[in-house]
Protein backbone atom coordinates (compact mmCIF):
# COMPACT_ATOMS: atom_id res chain seq x y z
CA UNK A 1 0.00 0.00 0.00
CA UNK A 2 1.30 3.47 -0.86
CA UNK A 3 2.66 5.33 2.20
CA UNK A 4 0.48 8.37 1.43
CA UNK A 5 -2.64 6.20 1.67
CA UNK A 6 -1.72 5.27 5.25
CA UNK A 7 -2.52 8.84 6.31
CA UNK A 8 -6.17 8.69 5.23
CA UNK A 9 -8.38 6.14 7.03
CA UNK A 10 -11.27 6.34 4.56
CA UNK A 11 -8.97 5.55 1.62
CA UNK A 12 -7.02 2.92 3.51
CA UNK A 13 -10.16 1.03 4.57
CA UNK A 14 -11.23 0.36 0.96
CA UNK A 15 -7.83 0.21 -0.75
CA UNK A 16 -7.60 -3.59 -0.80
CA UNK A 17 -10.91 -3.87 -2.65
CA UNK A 18 -10.16 -1.30 -5.36
CA UNK A 19 -9.40 -2.07 -8.99
CA UNK A 20 -6.07 -1.03 -10.52
CA UNK A 21 -7.55 2.14 -12.00
CA UNK A 22 -9.34 2.98 -8.73
CA UNK A 23 -6.09 2.57 -6.78
CA UNK A 24 -4.49 5.03 -9.17
CA UNK A 25 -7.22 7.52 -8.24
CA UNK A 26 -6.75 6.85 -4.51
CA UNK A 27 -2.97 7.30 -4.79
CA UNK A 28 -3.39 10.59 -6.63
CA UNK A 29 -5.91 11.93 -4.10
CA UNK A 30 -3.70 10.94 -1.15
CA UNK A 31 -0.72 12.69 -2.73
CA UNK A 32 -2.67 15.83 -3.72
CA UNK A 33 -5.18 16.12 -0.88
CA UNK A 34 -4.87 19.89 -0.62
CA UNK A 35 -5.42 20.41 -4.36
CA UNK A 36 -8.42 18.08 -4.62
CA UNK A 37 -10.78 20.68 -3.17
CA UNK A 38 -10.55 22.65 -6.45
CA UNK A 39 -10.64 19.59 -8.72
CA UNK A 40 -13.49 18.76 -11.10
CA UNK A 41 -14.60 15.25 -12.10
CA UNK A 42 -13.20 15.72 -15.60
CA UNK A 43 -9.97 17.19 -14.22
CA UNK A 44 -9.46 14.32 -11.78
CA UNK A 45 -10.20 11.85 -14.56
CA UNK A 46 -7.52 13.48 -16.71
CA UNK A 47 -4.89 13.48 -13.95
CA UNK A 48 -5.47 9.78 -13.21
CA UNK A 49 -5.93 8.53 -16.78
CA UNK A 50 -9.46 7.44 -15.86
CA UNK A 51 -12.97 8.00 -17.13
CA UNK A 52 -15.56 10.15 -15.40
CA UNK A 53 -17.62 7.00 -14.82
CA UNK A 54 -14.66 5.43 -12.99
CA UNK A 55 -14.38 8.54 -10.78
CA UNK A 56 -18.08 8.27 -9.95
CA UNK A 57 -17.77 4.55 -9.17
CA UNK A 58 -14.75 5.27 -6.97
CA UNK A 59 -16.66 7.87 -4.95
CA UNK A 60 -19.53 5.45 -4.38
CA UNK A 61 -17.11 2.77 -3.15
CA UNK A 62 -16.06 5.21 -0.44
CA UNK A 63 -19.69 5.72 0.53
CA UNK A 64 -19.91 9.15 -1.10
CA UNK A 65 -22.64 10.36 -3.45
CA UNK A 66 -20.07 12.02 -5.70
CA UNK A 67 -16.84 14.00 -5.85
CA UNK A 68 -18.30 16.93 -3.88
CA UNK A 69 -19.20 14.58 -1.03
CA UNK A 70 -15.72 13.02 -1.17
CA UNK A 71 -14.11 16.47 -0.96
CA UNK A 72 -16.08 17.21 2.21
CA UNK A 73 -14.97 13.90 3.73
CA UNK A 74 -11.31 14.56 2.92
CA UNK A 75 -11.60 18.13 4.20
CA UNK A 76 -12.97 16.77 7.47
CA UNK A 77 -10.00 14.44 7.81
CA UNK A 78 -7.54 17.25 7.13
CA UNK A 79 -9.19 19.74 9.49
CA UNK A 80 -9.36 17.11 12.23
CA UNK A 81 -5.65 16.50 11.86
CA UNK A 82 -6.14 12.94 10.62
CA UNK A 83 -3.54 13.19 7.87
CA UNK A 84 -0.63 12.76 10.26
CA UNK A 85 2.82 11.58 9.36
CA UNK A 86 3.10 7.82 9.01
CA UNK A 87 5.77 6.42 11.33
CA UNK A 88 7.43 3.51 9.53
CA UNK A 89 10.33 1.59 11.05
CA UNK A 90 13.79 1.80 9.51
CA UNK A 91 16.61 -0.72 9.77
CA UNK A 92 18.79 1.59 11.91
CA UNK A 93 16.09 2.52 14.45
CA UNK A 94 16.83 2.07 18.15
CA UNK A 95 14.49 0.22 20.49
CA UNK A 96 13.14 3.57 21.70
CA UNK A 97 12.53 4.65 18.08
CA UNK A 98 10.64 1.44 17.45
CA UNK A 99 8.55 1.78 20.61
CA UNK A 100 7.69 5.41 19.85
CA UNK A 101 6.69 4.65 16.25
CA UNK A 102 4.65 1.54 17.08
CA UNK A 103 2.84 3.35 19.91
CA UNK A 104 2.22 6.43 17.75
CA UNK A 105 0.76 4.34 14.95
CA UNK A 106 -1.48 2.47 17.38
CA UNK A 107 -2.71 5.74 18.90
CA UNK A 108 -3.36 7.30 15.50
CA UNK A 109 -4.97 4.09 14.25
CA UNK A 110 -7.47 4.27 17.10
CA UNK A 111 -8.25 7.87 16.19
CA UNK A 112 -8.61 6.87 12.52
CA UNK A 113 -11.12 4.20 13.52
CA UNK A 114 -13.35 6.81 15.17
CA UNK A 115 -13.98 8.22 11.68
CA UNK A 116 -14.50 4.77 10.11
CA UNK A 117 -16.92 3.21 12.59
CA UNK A 118 -20.59 3.02 11.67
CA UNK A 119 -22.14 3.93 15.02
CA UNK A 120 -25.67 3.02 13.99
CA UNK A 121 -24.43 -0.43 12.97
CA UNK A 122 -22.58 -0.68 16.29
CA UNK A 123 -25.76 -0.16 18.31
CA UNK A 124 -27.74 -2.48 16.04
CA UNK A 125 -25.08 -5.16 16.46
CA UNK A 126 -25.19 -4.77 20.24
CA UNK A 127 -28.97 -5.16 20.21
CA UNK A 128 -28.79 -8.25 18.00
CA UNK A 129 -26.20 -9.88 20.27
CA UNK A 130 -28.24 -9.20 23.40
CA UNK A 131 -31.26 -10.91 21.79
CA UNK A 132 -29.26 -13.89 20.49
CA UNK A 133 -29.83 -17.31 22.02
CA UNK A 134 -26.19 -18.16 21.40
CA UNK A 135 -23.23 -16.39 19.83
CA UNK A 136 -20.35 -17.94 17.91
CA UNK A 137 -17.13 -16.03 17.22
CA UNK A 138 -15.13 -17.00 14.13
CA UNK A 139 -11.57 -16.05 13.18
CA UNK A 140 -8.18 -17.45 12.17
CA UNK A 141 -4.55 -16.56 12.96
CA UNK A 142 -4.15 -13.11 14.50
CA UNK A 143 -7.91 -12.69 14.44
CA UNK A 144 -8.30 -15.77 16.63
CA UNK A 145 -6.66 -13.86 19.47
CA UNK A 146 -9.33 -11.17 19.05
CA UNK A 147 -11.98 -13.90 19.22
CA UNK A 148 -10.57 -15.14 22.53
CA UNK A 149 -10.55 -11.61 23.94
CA UNK A 150 -14.17 -11.02 22.90
CA UNK A 151 -15.39 -14.32 24.38
CA UNK A 152 -13.55 -13.62 27.66
CA UNK A 153 -15.26 -10.25 27.98
CA UNK A 154 -18.72 -11.19 26.74
CA UNK A 155 -18.94 -14.11 29.19
CA UNK A 156 -19.20 -11.47 31.92
CA UNK A 157 -22.56 -10.47 30.46
CA UNK A 158 -23.87 -13.97 31.03
CA UNK A 159 -24.17 -14.70 27.32
CA UNK A 160 -23.97 -18.14 25.72
CA UNK A 161 -20.86 -17.47 23.63
CA UNK A 162 -17.96 -19.53 22.33
CA UNK A 163 -15.23 -19.23 19.74
CA UNK A 164 -14.12 -21.46 16.86
CA UNK A 165 -10.72 -21.11 15.18
CA UNK A 166 -10.89 -24.42 13.29
CA UNK A 167 -12.49 -24.28 9.84
CA UNK A 168 -14.24 -27.66 10.13
CA UNK A 169 -15.72 -26.83 13.54
CA UNK A 170 -16.72 -23.39 12.28
CA UNK A 171 -18.71 -24.62 9.32
CA UNK A 172 -20.26 -27.45 11.36
CA UNK A 173 -21.39 -25.06 14.09
CA UNK A 174 -22.57 -22.52 11.51
CA UNK A 175 -24.77 -25.08 9.76
CA UNK A 176 -26.63 -25.76 13.03
CA UNK A 177 -27.40 -22.13 13.87
CA UNK A 178 -30.89 -20.62 13.62
CA UNK A 179 -32.46 -17.19 13.18
CA UNK A 180 -32.23 -16.78 16.96
CA UNK A 181 -28.43 -16.92 16.90
CA UNK A 182 -25.58 -14.59 15.89
CA UNK A 183 -22.03 -14.81 14.59
CA UNK A 184 -19.19 -12.35 15.11
CA UNK A 185 -16.70 -12.88 12.26
CA UNK A 186 -13.29 -11.25 12.53
CA UNK A 187 -10.84 -10.84 9.65
CA UNK A 188 -8.26 -8.16 8.81
CA UNK A 189 -8.60 -8.71 5.04
CA UNK A 190 -12.24 -9.79 5.08
CA UNK A 191 -11.34 -12.23 2.30
CA UNK A 192 -10.35 -15.51 3.99
CA UNK A 193 -12.07 -18.19 1.90
CA UNK A 194 -12.55 -20.63 4.78
CA UNK A 195 -14.00 -17.94 7.02
CA UNK A 196 -16.32 -16.79 4.25
CA UNK A 197 -17.58 -20.35 3.82
CA UNK A 198 -18.41 -20.50 7.53
CA UNK A 199 -20.15 -17.11 7.42
CA UNK A 200 -22.13 -18.08 4.33
CA UNK A 201 -23.31 -21.25 6.13
CA UNK A 202 -24.31 -19.22 9.19
CA UNK A 203 -26.18 -16.69 7.05
CA UNK A 204 -27.98 -19.50 5.22
CA UNK A 205 -29.07 -20.82 8.64
CA UNK A 206 -30.62 -17.42 9.38
CA UNK A 207 -28.09 -16.17 11.95
CA UNK A 208 -27.22 -12.49 12.21
CA UNK A 209 -23.69 -11.68 11.05
CA UNK A 210 -21.51 -9.03 12.71
CA UNK A 211 -18.22 -8.42 10.89
CA UNK A 212 -15.14 -6.81 12.42
CA UNK A 213 -12.69 -6.08 9.62
CA UNK A 214 -10.18 -3.57 8.25
CA UNK A 215 -11.77 -3.35 4.80
CA UNK A 216 -15.24 -1.94 4.24
CA UNK A 217 -15.29 -3.19 0.64
CA UNK A 218 -14.48 -6.83 1.34
CA UNK A 219 -16.47 -10.04 0.81
CA UNK A 220 -16.95 -10.39 4.57
CA UNK A 221 -18.32 -6.85 4.83
CA UNK A 222 -20.74 -7.58 1.99
CA UNK A 223 -21.99 -10.75 3.73
CA UNK A 224 -22.51 -9.09 7.10
CA UNK A 225 -25.64 -7.56 8.52
CA UNK A 226 -23.55 -5.13 10.55
CA UNK A 227 -19.99 -4.20 9.58
CA UNK A 228 -17.66 -2.62 12.16
CA UNK A 229 -14.58 -1.37 10.36
CA UNK A 230 -11.31 -0.32 11.96
CA UNK A 231 -7.76 -0.36 10.65
CA UNK A 232 -4.35 0.23 12.20
CA UNK A 233 -1.31 1.79 10.53
CA UNK A 234 0.86 -1.19 9.69
CA UNK A 235 4.66 -1.00 9.73
CA UNK A 236 7.57 -3.09 8.50
CA UNK A 237 8.88 -5.94 10.66
CA UNK A 238 5.40 -6.67 12.01
CA UNK A 239 2.80 -9.07 10.70
CA UNK A 240 0.41 -7.43 8.27
CA UNK A 241 -2.42 -7.21 10.77
CA UNK A 242 -0.36 -6.51 13.89
CA UNK A 243 -1.78 -3.06 14.61
CA UNK A 244 -5.22 -3.87 13.26
CA UNK A 245 -5.50 -6.80 15.69
CA UNK A 246 -5.38 -4.35 18.61
CA UNK A 247 -7.80 -2.00 16.85
CA UNK A 248 -10.27 -4.86 16.44
CA UNK A 249 -9.94 -5.71 20.13
CA UNK A 250 -10.79 -2.08 20.90
CA UNK A 251 -13.91 -2.34 18.72
CA UNK A 252 -14.84 -5.46 20.68
CA UNK A 253 -14.45 -3.44 23.90
CA UNK A 254 -16.76 -0.71 22.60
CA UNK A 255 -19.35 -3.30 21.56
CA UNK A 256 -19.09 -5.00 24.98
CA UNK A 257 -19.51 -1.68 26.79
CA UNK A 258 -22.58 -0.71 24.75
CA UNK A 259 -24.14 -4.07 25.61
CA UNK A 260 -23.29 -3.75 29.32
CA UNK A 261 -24.96 -0.33 29.35
CA UNK A 262 -28.23 -1.96 28.24
CA UNK A 263 -28.24 -4.39 31.19
CA UNK A 264 -26.63 -2.50 34.11
CA UNK A 265 -28.19 -4.50 36.94
CA UNK A 266 -27.38 -7.90 35.44
CA UNK A 267 -23.87 -6.68 34.62
CA UNK A 268 -23.23 -5.58 38.21
CA UNK A 269 -24.60 -8.86 39.59
CA UNK A 270 -22.38 -10.88 37.26
CA UNK A 271 -19.28 -8.89 38.22
CA UNK A 272 -20.05 -9.35 41.93
CA UNK A 273 -20.49 -13.11 41.45
CA UNK A 274 -17.21 -13.34 39.56
CA UNK A 275 -15.28 -11.32 42.14
CA UNK A 276 -16.77 -13.40 44.94
CA UNK A 277 -15.63 -16.67 43.39
CA UNK A 278 -12.19 -15.29 42.55
CA UNK A 279 -11.72 -14.09 46.14
CA UNK A 280 -12.69 -17.56 47.41
CA UNK A 281 -10.10 -19.12 45.14
CA UNK A 282 -7.42 -16.75 46.41
CA UNK A 283 -8.41 -17.42 50.03
CA UNK A 284 -8.31 -21.20 49.54
CA UNK A 285 -5.22 -21.56 47.39
CA UNK A 286 -3.33 -18.38 48.21
CA UNK A 287 -1.39 -16.32 45.71
CA UNK A 288 1.69 -17.41 43.78
CA UNK A 289 4.85 -15.66 44.89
Amino acid sequence: MEEAIQRFPVLRSVYGGLTKSERRIADYIASHAEEIRDETVSGLAGHTQSSEITISRFCKKLGCSGLKDLKLMLAGDLSAGQAKEFHDIKAGDTSRDVAEKVFANLSEGLQDTLSLLDYEALDQAAAALLKARRIYVFGFGNSATVCTDIVTRFLRLGLAIREYADSHMQVTAAALLTKDDAVIAISHSGASKELLQSVEAAKKSGARIIAITSHRRSPLADLSDYCLCGMGREVRYMSEAGASRLIHMAIGDVLYTRMAMQMPEAFRENIEKMRSEISKKRAKYGTIK
